[in-house]
């Protein structure tokens, strides 16, 4: 075999003290030395050179090669790698720039990862490492949103799942919105506040944009939104940040955002918007809350029921932070005013009049010279239209109908139009000069 190997090497130009030697070859080679062979003979039936076979002979042995250790750039400095490699979470690369920014060493990134292969080990298991912790009854409420793609009323759409759990009972609060803006945070966080019956001493988020400013990955320093934090303040509640890229340390409702998608939503399809609402209710009430937890080994509304309930602090029937929103509209020619990209109808005769839209407990109130001209539920869906038959009356081609593209009910106002306002049809074709 080594002969082959010999000539394979000499064939490519190789010379032949480059070919290895066996153990069975030196004590070859001590054999036909104590049987007077010359070190040329020798080497030409062993295929090797003849300093090779006067290197054994001289040593009367085997002896492994010694293969010459150089100096490395990166020798001594084992535990300052060790140190940054730890500290940038295994990116050598980022080692890389440290050696050249602060030491002036410059090395290309291949070094760095040869040097730093032995710790690539204790950064997956930092990486990998869960610490479980329970917190006390009361103490903590964890929030995420996830989102989705459902079949509503026979079409897709996107939506967004709001899912807050107590730390302690594992019980959950779902609710549905169409957007993940902060409003949606606030307005979740106040119906979980509700649906629990009250708050606890800690809230832990993620670094959501809507809610932290900026969250620095080394000294742990949290900025949060301005308008969230007085949110808290409101409610009195301590805001915490998990860390970045950690949403292990948010488990608990980081693993309810994908159980609420796997056993509440997957495999249905709903006929609007607000029954996927009523669904979802329902699936708290009979599903989450009476399911036996896999860590607990308890039903969540039975360690809610027996420990956690009397921990929160009560809400004392406190009004939502987001009480009312008063905004300034114009009507269009259609008669309807436009909010959060849908449309809501007004009477007719205020085309082209300023109002007051005042939307609060997710009802949108349309005022005009201080009284109550329309009213209208608050519309889950975007780039709808909802339109009470009433506001159109007298007005030409009012005989159609115009229905919401995904809610099927027409809303009705609650509250009629102000008299005044419909004035007869023939003062208008007075004032024209004639019929329409």
């Amino acid at each position: 075999m080594e002969e082959v190997v010999g000539q394979a090497l000499r064939s490519e130009g190789i010379g032949e003290a480059q070919a290895m030697q066996t153990p069975e070859d030196v004590q070859a080679m001590l054999k036909l030395a104590s049987l007077g062979w010359g070190a040329k003979r020798i080497a030409k039936e062993l295929g090797c050179s003849r300093n090779t076979v006067r290197r054994y002979v001289r040593h009367g042995g085997y002896v492994p090669y010694r293969v010459a250790v150089r100096a490395g750039r990166l020798d001594g400095l084992g535990e300052w790698l060790a140190a940054r490699y730890l500290q940038h979470r295994g990116n050598a690369d980022v080692v890389r720039q440290d050696l050249r920014r602060e030491l002036g060493i410059k090395v290309s990134l291949r070094t760095v990862q040869r040097a730093v292969r032995p710790m690539r080990r204790e950064v997956l298991a930092q990486k990998l490492a869960t610490v479980r912790f329970e917190t006390l009854p009361g103490q903590q409420l964890q929030i995420d949103f996830g989102s989705l793609q459902v079949v509503v009323n026979e079409q897709k759409m996107k939506i967004y799942l709001f899912v807050a759990t107590l730390g302690y009972s594992r019980r959950t609060f779902v609710d549905l919105f169409l957007h993940e803006r902060q409003s949606a945070w606030l307005q979740g966080l106040e119906g979980a506040f509700q649906h629990f019956g009250g708050t606890t001493r800690e809230l832990l988020i993620d670094n959501a944009r809507a809610l932290v400013q900026s969250h620095d990955v080394q000294t742990r320093e949290v900025v949060f939104n301005e308008r969230f934090r007085s949110f808290c303040r409101y409610w009195g509640v301590l805001p915490r940040a998990c860390a970045p890229y950690r949403a292990r340390t948010k488990g608990k409702d980081e693993r309810g955002v994908g159980y609420v998608k796997r056993n509440a939503i997957a495999g249905h399809r709903f006929l609007s918007l607000e029954a996927l609402r009523v669904h979802l209710l329902h699936w708290m009430r009979e599903v989450a809350d009476v399911r036996i937890h896999g860590t607990t080994g308890e039903a969540p509304m039975l360690r809610f029921e027996r420990d956690e309930r009397a921990a929160l602090r009560g809400i004392d029937a406190k009004a939502p932070f987001l009480q009312v929103r008063e905004l300034a509209r114009r009507v269009h020619s259609d008669a309807c005013i436009e909010l959060d990209t849908n449309r809501y109808s007004v009477p007719w005769r205020l085309i082209g009049e300023n109002v007051t839209v005042l939307v609060a407990e997710r009802e949108v109130r349309v005022l005009y010279a201080g009284q109550i001209v329309a009213r209208h539920a608050q519309s889950l869906a975007r780039r709808t239209s909802h339109i009470d038959r009433r506001h159109l009356v007298g007005i030409v081609g009012a005989a159609g109908q115009h229905r919401s593209v995904l809610e099927p009910s027409i809303e009705a106002s609650r509250t009629p139009p102000c008299a005044e306002l419909l004035r007869p049809l023939s003062e208008y074709e007075s004032a024209l000069g004639g019929a329409w």
